[in-house]
This record gives C-alpha cells, structure tokens and sequence, in this order.
C-alpha cells in the first residue's frame, strides 16, 4: 500500500493557499496548518514531505515576514506555482443572490469586490480569512449571508456558488514556492530555470552596486531584488533576489563569483524550473 504523501499550507482547508496545493501537487494530500512556522515545521519533523509558502501577490506585493522565514527555514525551493486569485460569492444551499444582504471574508478580498457589492447592496462583514468564512457561513445557518471566497471552499463547505469571478481586477495573481527539505538542482522543466538566493553585502562603499555589476555584466537576468532588514538593526540589510538561469550556468557562475566576492553572506534557497504560467 503506498503511504500518502502530505504538503503543508498555512490556513484552513479551502483556502487559496489549499488550491495552490491542488495545483501544483494533485497527488500529495493538503495539511493545513495555523501559522507559516508551523507549515515549515510540518515538513521537518516529518509531518509532511512538502510546503507551500505564498511570497507574493500581484496587487498587495511580497507576502509579510516570508522572506525572513526563508533563509532560516533549512528548507530549499523546489518548485513556483501561481494561483489566481478568482474570487467567489458562497452561500448557503438554496440561497438566491437577491437574498443576500452581507458577504463575509477577509478584508483583503472584500477590498477587491467594492463594484460587485455596492451593485448588490451587499454589506461587507470581516471575517479571519477566506476560507474560515466559507465555513463560518456554512456553520452559521444566517440565509442572508454569504462567503467571498475560493471554490474550492464551496465544494469542502457545502456552499453554493451565487457569483463566479466578481474581483474588480481581473490579473490579481498570488505566487507560491513548494519547498523542501532538500534541494533539487537537476534540469527539469520546459521553459527554463530560475535560482533564488539571498545575501548580505560587505560593508565597504558601492558594495551592493559592485555585487550586481557581475548579474549585468554576464547577461544574467535579475527578475526579483528585495531588501530587508535584519537583527533588529537598520543598518543591517539582507537581499533577497530571484535570477534566471541555473548555477551551473557559465554566465550564471561566474555572477555568483563576483557576488560572493562582495557579500558577507550568501544562500541560495533552491533552483527550480519556471512555472509556465508565470506572468
């Protein structure tokens, strides 16, 4: 009988991260977990072969406190996945639209649905998150009340879908790494690599300047550089950049060199192939 394997995921079932999970790992089973640490630590005692962490949306940008959770995880990136984030009014069974006087969700999504509901008179009530109102609508048994949330929510609560896809933007998009307890530095994909790392420059003049000169030099494209501080200190800053190309690269090499020869650090969190349906 083989044993089922399990991917972790902050939130709870039915959440956006949930579908993130059904996408990118169909045969793994979804284990929702409370905070993003216990997600992390799902996966190195065992409790699951895999993450799934989200680092960044296309409206609302980087995902707080992931980048700082990443270097000190021990876990490596093996895989991206986006997710877009299709919004969705649920409600009760047998419920029409016309009896829906409040939707409840996480202040988030609720910002991002202002024509639907204003159009509806639909008054906005703040919920934990998306998923946690799905269910809190389910359980609640309020007929006028909805859930503004993903469908896959819909088919784990028993709700019905009243209104599909009634985001104001249509290119809201949410970008999830799948990480691992090891790395996985082979070949794969069909569209290309791409390599994260992050780093902390020396402290001498231009340092962060002269780190990427070796990038723009070697013709490697930087597609992600983000700072943030560290330590609790504000002179002390740790960079945060996604690349293409794998390290193996010639030009992607020789780029590394040239960074490490300006940092006081550098880590590289994993290689992994691009996901086709990056933006």
């Amino acid at each position: 009988m083989t044993e089922t394997k399990r991917i972790a995921f902050q939130g709870e079932p039915g959440a956006y991260s949930h579908e993130a999970c059904r996408h990118a790992r169909p045969d793994h089973e979804a284990l929702p977990c409370r905070t993003f640490e216990d997600a992390v630590e799902a996966v190195k005692t065992g409790a699951a072969e895999l993450a799934m962490l989200p680092v960044e949306n296309s409206t609302y940008g980087r995902v707080a406190d992931i980048h700082s959770l990443l270097p000190q995880s021990g876990l490596r990136i093996i895989d991206e996945a986006f997710v877009r984030v299709h919004i969705n009014l649920l409600a009760l069974p047998g419920t029409s639209l016309e009896e829906i006087t409040e939707a409840q969700s996480h202040t988030v999504l609720l910002g991002q649905c202002r024509r639907f509901l204003k159009e509806h008179g639909i008054h906005r009530i703040t919920g934990a998150d998306t998923a946690g109102s799905a269910r809190a609508v389910s359980e609640g048994g309020i007929a006028h009340r909805g859930a503004l949330a993903a469908e896959l929510a819909a088919e784990i609560y028993g709700l019905d879908v009243l209104a599909r896809h009634i985001e104001d933007e249509g290119n809201n998009t949410t970008r999830f790494l799948v990480m691992s307890p090891e790395a996985d530095d082979s070949r794969r994909g069909d569209h290309g690599m791409l390599t994260t790392l992050v780093f902390q420059t020396r402290n001498i003049p231009a340092a962060l300047y002269k780190a990427m000169g070796g990038f723009a030099t070697n013709g490697v494209n930087m597609t992600k550089l983000e700072s943030y501080l560290i330590g609790g200190s504000f002179e002390a800053s740790q960079f945060y950049a996604d690349i293409e190309g794998h390290p193996e690269d010639p030009a992607v090499a020789r780029a590394l060199d040239e960074l490490d020869y300006f940092t006081e650090s550098m880590t590289i969190l994993g290689t992994y192939p691009r996901d086709p349906r990056r933006p």
